[in-house]
């Protein structure tokens, strides 16, 4: 009970531990003394009074906490407002710092969120799932050990392959890997391919749900982006010489890798917020017509097709209400003309806005003077950018009547903004900018290169926003944004943190990085958790490599042919400078190896990397073909970085047969046999019945032995164990049939053990035992009482043989007993070589043939 007590009352004192400060005194003193102690405060001799300090605090008047600490006159209107501004300065800070300090924390959780839910994910995905239930109930144990043999065994590479697919996700995928395997087969023949193009078609043929939809967006906008077009004219077009082809492979890759700060680069940003521009612009006219079609009464279209009437239409069903323009269209012509003049900009149709302001000039001129002049030069100009001069005019204008009239056409507004370039900061437009596609047009519109960071102002703009802001308006929109933005690596990052566009991730990278708008990271940097690398000092970064494999690794036993096509798309990256190519080279041929070790044996797996025909002729496998695409240069390269490689992985991972045939077709010869005398030692002991493996690897023995001694390749020790050790598989085979005779026959031409009754030479040959292959020498213990029990089967069936002479009786006992005592010599010899029981047996058999 003591004890007990101690231990609470050292528990109390450790409650406010954390409380404890140096600079202050402790206090040492008991709820008695404290009592006594505050009694004393109060008593006449401490001199304080408290009644009166109790009275003062309940006078306490809190109203005036905020009033100057001067009183001020009501006439002194100064110092009133220099007490309001500083009143407002605290409460602005004080709310500052408590929107900053939820602002941290929100920003905390989020990520800590993220980070654990990457983590989660890696976790399940190397335990071959991407569910919780896959590590719940009776799966714990599995779970566990795949685990441990991820974590802590290297050579077990099938730990980290996927998981099963639905039938959905499986023809999506298969819909996507013709685009691979044609974007592949362009790069062997040196020409070009219209990948994005091939994707979006692709993406279009599969059901109308919304992910697909927006992979059809996503594709439009890099379409406009790196001016792919549609198809390449084919080879036989007498105008289409290869040389005559567009090059689009790594296309953009020096600029966008290159120099941020260069010409090169600040022009491809402006590329990027072009093609993202135009891409929105066809996205609503494609909105504009469907609207019509569908209310087709509403917009009385008539019989005009063109594009101004359309926009007219168009205006008159979203803007025209109970026979009335909406209160902020102004009219001019009959007509909300600065409406129709933005929407025609707004669709791309610029020419036509052109035409349309020219057409109605007068009226134009009448309210803006000189509008259409300017309207001319920003629409013929090739960078949309009018002169300084034009601009100064323009602001001038927009200060004067615009900027904080009441009236203003909203459309007017934004087209003063748009050809000005005028506030660039305020973002917004009202009853312009009312979706979130019109207002990152709108955005696109006004970047300019040399003023505001250009598109990378922008873009910090648009991840200060972050992903929510976008997505809880319309789902999806937020890898689109990036796109248009040239945030290429994010994009695909975004995409890929969602399951059920994983997918479309890959797919989109691979086609970012054929044009050259990927960036990969150094190895160093590379990260386990996510294929997004974001450095304080480096541009964003995506591993390739690491998405790929993560992708392929699901269907790589089933499809290795598949999965390959998609590993020759990692080093569309090696051009990368710093040793990144390099890396990248690295990593891709370290993939391929990942799937020849990890791909099903059979006819399908030779078809991957070749073998020999039954003449002996060789024949090259699907790797071998795509050698140029995985930068090989020559068969020595591609001997020593993929098949030798990939045999070592073979046999770490106990896949024999395969190793041999990886060794053979490298030329390697020596350790062809030195492997395959290995592999036959330790299948010998197993019963044949239930060792497929040891079947597969003597007919591979005997094929590459029979194919050796006809060109006299790789002679020496290790052959030689080989053929011994198949000739002792074939004595084992013909005593399992029952033939004991043919078994001894076998052993003895084998030499492996002295039978002649020689002392001299049985002692000899136990010295050179030794020196014997390790596969020999360890199979001591099989072929020994393997002899032994065909000695002793042959001499039972000679003493109880009728058929033959008492003489011929006695001669083959002699011979069989003589046999024995050899064997027994030799077995006595190198007894401390095998296990006592085996000892023991041959002994007691031994006895039994000398009686």
């Amino acid at each position: 009970m003591s004890s007990d007590l101690s231990s609470l009352l050292n528990s109390s004192r450790a409650l406010n531990a954390h409380l404890s400060r140096p600079d202050l005194p402790t206090v040492n003193l008991s709820l008695d003394q404290i009592e006594a102690q505050s009694r004393r405060l109060v008593s006449p001799q401490a001199h304080v009074d408290a009644p009166a300090l109790a009275s003062s605090i309940a006078h306490l008047n809190t109203s005036t906490t905020f009033s100057p600490l001067q009183p001020l006159q009501d006439t002194d209107v100064a110092g009133y407002l220099r007490h309001a501004h500083e009143q407002n300065l605290i409460s602005t800070i004080e709310e500052g710092r408590r929107e900053t300090q939820e602002a941290f924390y929100n920003l905390l959780e989020e990520r800590s969120r993220k980070d654990w839910e990457a983590k989660k994910r890696r976790v399940f995905e190397e335990l071959g799932g991407r569910s919780l239930a896959a590590a719940t109930a009776g799966a714990d144990g599995k779970a566990l050990a795949e685990m441990k043999k991820t974590f802590h065994s290297r050579a077990n590479l099938a730990a980290s392959t996927g998981p099963s697919l639905t039938l959905q996700m499986q023809s999506k995928m298969m819909a996507y890997d013709r685009t691979i395997c044609e974007l592949n087969a362009a790069r062997l023949r040196g020409m070009s391919c219209p990948i994005i193009h091939l994707l979006m078609q692709a993406a279009a043929n599969l059901s109308q749900d919304p992910l697909s939809t927006q992979m059809v967006l996503n594709c439009q906008i890099l379409v406009k982006i790196t001016g792919e077009p549609p198809a390449l004219p084919p080879v036989e077009h007498a105008g289409a010489h290869i040389l005559n082809t567009p090059l689009f492979e790594r296309k953009y890759a020096r600029a966008y890798l290159g120099d941020p700060e260069s010409r090169e680069a600040a022009s491809l940003r402006a590329q990027i917020a072009k093609g993202g521009r135009e891409a929105l612009e066809d996205q609503f006219w494609d909105i504009i017509e469907r609207g019509i079609q569908a209310r087709a009464v509403e917009a009385r279209l008539g019989g005009d097709p063109s594009v101004a009437n359309k926009i007219r239409a168009f205006l008159g069903v979203k803007y025209y209400k109970n026979g009335q323009w909406e209160d902020h269209i102004e009219i001019v012509a009959g007509q909300p003309l600065w409406a129709k003049l933005f929407y025609l900009v707004r669709t791309g149709h610029a020419q036509e806005a052109l035409d349309e302001a020219v057409r109605c000039q007068a009226a134009i001129e009448h309210r803006e003077p000189s509008f259409v002049s300017h309207f001319r030069s920003w629409i013929e100009s090739p960078d949309r950018r009018l002169s300084k001069s034009h601009r100064d005019y323009l602001q001038s204008v927009y200060n004067a009547h615009m900027l904080h009239a009441a009236t203003t056409d909203p459309f007017k507004l934004a087209l003063y903004k748009l050809m000005g370039r005028l506030e660039p900061s305020r973002r917004s437009v009202l009853h312009v900018t009312a979706t979130i596609e019109d207002w990152l047009w709108f955005q696109l519109a006004m970047v300019d290169e040399e003023e505001e960071g250009g598109l990378r102002g922008l873009t910090e703009v648009l991840l200060s926003y972050g992903e929510h802001h976008f997505e809880t308006a319309k789902k999806g929109v937020w890898a689109s944004v990036l796109l248009m933005c040239g945030q290429f690596e994010r994009a695909v990052a975004v995409l890929w943190e969602h399951p059920e566009t994983e997918v479309e991730a890959v797919h989109l990278a691979i086609a970012l990085a054929y044009h050259g708008f990927l960036r990969v990271p150094p190895r160093a940097e590379t990260s386990d958790l996510s294929p997004l690398t974001i450095s304080p000092v480096h541009p964003p970064a995506l591993s390739l490599s690491t998405l790929i494999w993560r992708y392929v690794r699901q269907f790589v036993k089933m499809d290795a042919k598949e999965a390959l096509q998609y590993v020759y798309c990692v080093c569309l990256a090696a051009d990368q400078g710093n040793g990144v190519g390099n890396e990248t080279l690295e990593s891709a041929w370290e993939l391929v190896r990942r799937i020849i070790v990890l791909a099903h044996s059979g006819p399908a797996w030779d078809e991957l990397v070749g073998g020999f025909r039954p003449d002996g002729t060789k024949f090259n496998g699907i790797v071998e073909q795509g050698a140029t695409l995985l930068h090989l240069q020559n068969i020595t390269q591609y001997n020593n970085q993929i098949l030798i490689r990939a045999a070592r992985d073979c046999e770490e991972n106990d896949r024999i047969p395969e190793a041999i045939k990886l060794y053979n077709l490298a030329g390697d010869y020596a350790t062809v046999i030195a492997c395959l005398a290995q592999a036959l030692g330790n299948t010998l002991s197993l019963p044949m019945a239930e060792n497929e493996k040891g079947k597969i690897v003597e007919k591979t023995a005997l094929e590459i032995l029979n194919h050796y001694e006809r060109m006299n390749r790789a002679v020496g020790k290790d052959r030689e164990a080989a053929v011994r050790l198949l000739r002792v598989r074939e004595a084992i085979n013909a005593k399992n049939a029952g033939r004991p005779d043919v078994t001894l026959e076998i052993m003895e031409s084998t030499d492996l053990i002295p039978l002649d009754g020689d002392v001299a030479k049985i002692t000899r040959r136990a010295e050179d035992f030794k020196d014997l292959h390790d596969a020999l020498q360890r199979n001591l213990q099989v072929y020994l009482p393997l002899t032994m029990d065909c000695l002793a089967t042959l001499h039972q069936s000679v003493k109880a043989s009728s058929t033959v002479t008492e003489a011929t009786r006695q001669m083959s006992l002699t011979s069989l007993r003589k046999k024995s005592r050899s064997l027994m010599v030799f077995a006595g010899i190198l007894k401390y070589r095998m296990s006592p029981d085996v000892y023991s047996y041959l002994a007691r058999l031994d006895v039994e043939i000398s009686l």
